[in-house]
């Protein structure tokens, strides 16, 4: 593999995610939908690929039949393949750097209740996964009971944390789960996306809404489109800390970055060497840690350069604007490429497994709005609910997205204590330490060690949510 080859790979990716832009701008039903262009670059790729248009001809015309392959050589899928991985130790990265830590009062009252609900739909996924894993997948499919993370992995962690998860699930033995996982987090986001503006009408029928008088059709044109209208658009993407003939602010962005990455590499070699002397001594020891993925170890890498540089940089160089642009750069290409090279191959042999687990994670997080969301949040509980069902289900941005739909003009505290919630709820879930040592603790003692931990999960978190923060009075 060249380095001609990987920049020439690149280049061709940057193109289908403008196609992808351009096919929301474009295009009604991603418009209804809100369809972020990287899902659709991937969806451009994966129909140019083997799985689809090479398909298609090989039907057509035989195994020698031009674009048998589809019009994507196996070689830039290779590399695109490859690239979710490296990526997402930047999205993770970034996550903590730019976030100063708040009072731990105001997050407390503010984002306890839906740091309850948020745990019970990201701990009751793997309690639901599980059982059907072990109740059906397991016996009457032969799939490994490592299935019963896959909920959890696409809904709650998405596309980034899957495809970071691709060498896990290879070492562990279980190849087809990073492909079941990127399709699952596709269903994730869509799902999320298509339920969520349905119960946001439904919320607006029946008065549960506080501040929404009128459905998601009023939503203007350009904002559907994914456009800033042109007296709206910002001068800067983010802020410029330091002068550019010094040295240019990306650059050095880049390097905090770097930073914390490194940290996390440095921490996950620590762990691993402490495993290695200590329970995975020997031919009888169990390797845990050694299968946990960089990413999450990467998160806290940020989280200790954030905190050097509260501690000493006077000269605040850090920018937080700038940092999720980087952030949401890294992720754009991620997507793109985890789809685009998804293998379609896997999910049709295990369609029905994954078709039930998909159904499954959906009803949980849909009836979980529904009955626990206006029980456990005590004020504001519809616009604060949004946000969670839709990062449940299709990760951050499909929560911001629809807040952004149920309070277009931020008259709740939605995203405040969904900002607070996820700074407590990431660094485990959706794609932090218990979602990447799922797969490793299901693979080395069976499924009911998780599981057991995970249903009390689920009963503090409805339980704390019904008596103690249901019933506190509400900050403003």
């Amino acid at each position: 593999m060249s380095a001609d080859q990987i920049g020439f790979s690149l280049l061709m990716l940057a193109v289908l995610l403008y196609a992808g832009k351009w096919v929301r701008m474009n295009w009604r039903p991603a418009q209804q939908l809100f369809l972020p262009a990287s899902i659709l670059a991937g969806g451009i790729g994966l129909i140019l690929g083997p799985g689809v248009l090479g398909a298609l001809m090989r039907l057509v015309g035989g195994e020698d039949a031009p674009m048998a392959q589809g019009a994507i050589p196996e070689s830039m899928l290779d590399i695109w393949s490859d690239l979710p991985g490296l990526l997402i130790n930047v999205v993770f990265a970034t996550l903590l750097l730019g976030v100063p830590l708040p009072k731990w009062k105001r997050v407390w009252s503010l984002a306890g209740p839906q740091l309850a609900f948020g745990v019970t739909l990201g701990a009751g996924q793997y309690v639901i996964g599980i059982l059907i894993a072990a109740l059906i997948l397991a016996p009457f499919f032969g799939l490994p009971l490592m299935a019963g993370a896959l909920i959890e992995i696409g809904f709650e962690g998405g596309h980034g944390t899957a495809a970071g998860l691709q060498s896990t699930f290879a070492d562990l033995g279980f190849e087809d789960g990073a492909d079941l996982a990127v399709g699952m987090a596709t269903v994730g986001v869509i799902s999320g996306i298509v339920f969520g503006i349905i119960l946001i009408n439904w919320g607006v029928r029946r008065g549960k809404s506080a501040v929404l008088d009128k459905s998601v059709d009023s939503i203007p044109h350009h904002q559907r489109r994914g456009l800033v209208a042109e007296d709206e658009r910002p001068m800067s993407a983010g802020g410029m800390t330091v002068r550019s003939e010094s040295i240019e602010p990306l650059t050095l962005h880049f390097g905090f970055i770097a930073m914390a990455i490194l940290l996390g590499i440095g921490i996950l070699e620590g762990m691993t060497w402490i495993e290695s002397v200590t329970w995975g001594a020997g031919e009888d020891g169990i390797e845990l840690l050694g299968a946990v993925p960089l990413f999450p170890l990467a998160m806290i890498g940020g989280l200790i350069v954030q905190q050097l540089l509260t501690r000493f940089d006077k000269h605040d160089l850090l920018d937080r604007d700038l940092m999720v642009r980087i952030q949401g750069f890294a992720l754009d290409l991620l997507i793109g490429a985890a789809i685009a090279s998804l293998s379609l191959t896997v999910i049709a042999d295990n369609f029905v497994p994954f078709l039930l687990l998909g159904v499954a994670g959906i009803a949980w997080n849909v009836g979980m709005f529904l009955w626990l969301a206006p029980k456990v949040i005590p004020k504001y509980w519809f616009e604060r609910g949004i946000g969670d069902i839709g990062q449940s289900m299709g990760v951050t941005a499909t929560g911001l997205i629809l807040m952004k739909i149920a309070d277009p003009d931020n008259k709740t505290p939605a995203y405040e204590a969904f900002g607070y919630k996820q700074m407590v709820f990431e660094p485990f879930f959706g794609g932090g330490l218990i979602t990447g040592l799922a797969l490793p603790i299901i693979y080395n003692f069976g499924p009911w060690p998780l599981f057991g931990v995970m249903l009390a999960l689920v009963v503090v978190g409805i339980g704390s949510g019904l008596f103690y923060f249901g019933r506190l009075k509400q900050e403003p």
